[in-house]
């Protein structure tokens, strides 16, 4: 993928509530909020927030999305195969 730099595009945006992969980590979560140009990012399945550069975020595709709902499901199940 290239960079907004590359492409000559201005960073985008982000609003509360949209999915976003986060390059950098792998990680899928839901926009929480920003503070210049970092944006606050909460794990699909509630958890805690990490910080992102917008330059490091993407729209999640579905794909994204149901593979971190994979994870939290395997993650659940064998909580409960533990206990």
């Amino acid at each position: 993928m290239s960079s907004p730099e590359m492409a000559g595009e201005h960073p985008r945006n982000w609003g509360v509530g949209e999915t976003a992969l986060d390059v950098s980590t792998g990680l899928v979560g839901r926009v929480m909020g920003s503070v210049g140009p970092r944006y606050q990012l909460r794990p699909l399945n509630g958890g805690r927030e990490w910080e992102a550069d917008q330059e490091s975020l993407e729209a999640a595709c579905q794909s994204d999305a149901l593979s971190a709902a994979v994870v939290i499901a395997n993650t659940s199940q064998r909580m409960r195969e533990r206990m």
